[in-house]
């Protein structure tokens, strides 16, 4: 086990990135940006559960830097619907092309390694699928239909696409009654053309206003660093608070590849600790924020 600079094993160990990378202009990460390596048992295990049923996790479609912590504590972030998205947002490291068809078996075998891990608490998330009628919806409320089937006990989490403002498709996830239903904001509104061009602020805010007047219990998540000004910041957390989001994360961004979006700045672990403080003097009822917090990080506590 050792502790080593993740702008070296940037992408949960995938792409090693040291001096080169950084002569491509991503910078060298502060101090505090530091991950534990360990391959232990549980995170192997996971790896041989995840390749033997054919199951994507965006722990490692999206390079979380978490991998290895969540993975040796015996929780993933599952992927469903294939690992391509049709949309390029300029912050992700998920790959955009056409996708496959959909696999009809991939609930199945969610549920399968759900059950094969002891799960006590499954979080599901998506690339997103607007070539599809209902965005991948009903394969979204199979997932929980398969989970629940084969492991009763196991609180579900649902992190959906915005599946582009079509609220049918959200009763249909809604009417599962997932645990908790996230859809992340991600940045402000200011930054949303540029940064999101295939999604809109003002429709991700609708689509969680909805869920929660649909009786869900609501989460998103905010990615820093990426050029927004720290009022800006408070201002989508009081937009979230407004319509009633009961969950809020906040992590800084890393850019995944020299491709992507640079940088614009890091916060310091005390300017999380600030933004944790004001988001529960706001009235959210759990705040998760800090450099590294992604938003299905320590997901089970927040049930």
């Amino acid at each position: 086990m050792s502790f080593v600079p993740i702008d070296q094993v940037r992408g949960g160990g995938r792409e090693p990135d040291g001096p080169a990378g950084r002569e491509r202009g991503r910078p060298r990460l502060p101090p505090w940006f530091k991950v534990k390596i360990r391959q232990g048992p549980d995170y192997r295990d996971i790896r041989a559960i995840m390749d033997r049923l054919d199951l994507h996790t965006i722990c490692e479609e999206a390079r979380c830097p978490n991998v290895w912590e969540c993975w040796n504590n015996r929780t993933a972030t599952f992927l469903i619907l294939g690992d391509i998205c049709t949309r390029r947002c300029h912050y992700c490291a998920v790959t955009t092309g056409r996708p496959l068809p959909l696999d009809r078996e991939e609930p199945r075998r969610v549920a399968a390694a759900v059950e094969a891990l002891g799960l006590r608490h499954a979080v599901i998330t998506s690339v997103n699928r607007d070539e599809l009628d209902d965005g991948g919806a009903e394969v979204f409320a199979e997932t929980i239909r398969e989970i629940r089937r084969a492991r009763p006990t196991c609180a579900v989490e649902v992190l959906i696409p915005d599946f582009e403002g079509d609220l049918a498709a959200l009763a249909v996830v809604v009417d599962e009654r997932p645990d908790i239903l996230n859809h992340n904001i991600e940045t402000v509104r200011r930054l949303f053309p540029s940064i999101r061009p295939q999604g809109k602020y003002d429709r991700s805010i609708e689509l969680l206003d909805r869920a929660k007047r649909m009786g869900a219990r609501t989460k998103s998540g905010l990615i820093v660093g990426m050029g927004e000004t720290i009022e800006e910041t408070r201002e989508v957390m009081r937009d979230l608070h407004r319509i009633g989001c009961d969950i809020l994360t906040i992590g800084q961004y890393l850019q995944p590849t020299a491709h992507h979006l640079p940088v614009a700045r890091f916060y310091h672990p005390e300017e999380f600790a600030r933004l944790k403080d004001e988001g529960l003097a706001m009235g959210f009822r759990h705040v998760e924020s800090g450099p590294l917090v992604r938003s299905s990080y320590h997901a089970e506590q927040q049930v």
